[in-house]
């Protein structure tokens, strides 16, 4: 990959554009195109005018923009739940649950946790998911403690997989649970918050950043009224200063550009499934737009034809590549169809 990737100077879209030649981009995390998206950039604008470029006062100040109590319950609503709160980044909103909730309980990780919800150090949580669920399942309902916090991310965006939740239906009710989960890479596309269980001894609280599908530069934490409150109490929380009121206020007012968008990626989605379908060298699961292949060389391949994908490797700086293609609303259908045909010619030269 040549280095000059690196040092982009032109915004990233669907094609990127180096030493005047024009690349066809799969990568980021901007599922939903909302940086290029026209009809959001007049929303952020509009509230530039109403708001200005930012607000540097904590949320403990005597003097206090409405619109920050007004998008909180706002993304409360939209998202199914009965409190949020919101942070200047997805990295403080998960480090404010973690650490103020991780206190309440014996703390257990899932595999392939995110680093944002570390309290100090990489947890010691290895294999599979399922695997270790089925773990979880039986130290606590053997366990004499009965207070647990059990943390992990929604998905795992690096090998697809949307994490099933229902095993908590088999822990016995004696036992109080409060589960986080890490939901950056779903929040906006699959409503990951609805589909959690809902059980008497169970407090839900979902993290996540806002600048990934939903193009905002801010963080949520989403919860039951109490969990909410109890945060909103924390130094860090009074103390830090919010995100920019003008993207909170485009976010409030983009529900049909989040709408519209959604469809357009899951069509698209929904063709390269079709397309990939049976090949045993591509993973991928239903309704996501993260495709993973373990073929060798598949990024250099596509480089030659002028396609760029997401290649690089993580956590392990040196580590294997993780090749992925990533796909967005701004993509076309005849950006998908190009990007098969470049496959298909790469299966031939085998």
């Amino acid at each position: 990959m040549k280095e000059e990737f690196r040092r982009i100077l032109n915004p990233i879209s669907r094609k990127i554009t180096l030493e005047q030649e024009s690349y066809l981009y799969f990568g980021g995390t901007a599922y939903l195109g909302i940086p290029q998206h026209k009809g959001f950039h007049k929303l952020y604008l509009e509230g530039l005018e109403r708001f200005g470029l930012n607000n540097g006062t904590s949320r403990n100040n005597n003097i206090q923009l409405s619109i920050y109590d007004e998008v909180e319950q706002f993304a409360a609503t939209y998202f199914g739940a009965s409190a949020c709160l919101i942070t200047s980044s997805g990295y403080t909103a998960a480090q404010l649950a973690i650490k103020h909730l991780s206190t309440l309980g014996e703390v257990r990780y899932a595999p392939a946790t995110h680093p944002a919800l570390w309290l100090n150090k990489a947890p010691k949580a290895s294999g599979s998911f399922n695997d270790w669920a089925r773990a979880l399942v039986t130290e606590i309902n053997q366990s004499k403690v009965k207070n647990w916090v059990i943390i992990s991310n929604s998905l795992n965006n690096l090998y697809p997989e949307v994490y099933d939740f229902s095993f908590f239906e088999e822990i016995d009710e004696e036992n109080k649970i409060i589960l986080i989960v890490d939901d950056s890479h779903g929040i906006g596309i699959l409503n990951t918050f609805s589909t959690l269980p809902i059980k008497k001894n169970m407090e839900i609280v979902v993290v996540a950043s806002m600048a990934k599908a939903l193009g905002v530069d801010a963080g949520l934490v989403l919860g039951s009224q109490n969990i909410i409150s109890l945060l909103k109490q924390t130094p860090e929380f009074l103390g830090a200063s919010p995100p920019s009121a003008a993207g909170l206020f485009a976010f409030k007012n983009a529900s049909p550009i989040y709408e519209e968008e959604r469809k357009k990626l899951k069509d698209l989605t929904k063709r390269l499934s079709a397309a990939l379908k049976g090949d045993s060298k591509w993973a991928f699961t239903p309704n996501f737009p993260v495709f993973l292949t373990t073929s060798v060389s598949t990024e250099e391949k596509l480089l030659k034809q002028r396609i760029l994908i997401s290649s690089f490797a993580y956590p392990d700086k040196n580590g294997c590549l993780i090749n992925r293609v990533v796909l967005s609303s701004w993509h076309t259908l005849a950006d998908i169809e190009e990007l098969i045909l470049a496959l298909t010619k790469i299966i031939r030269q085998k």
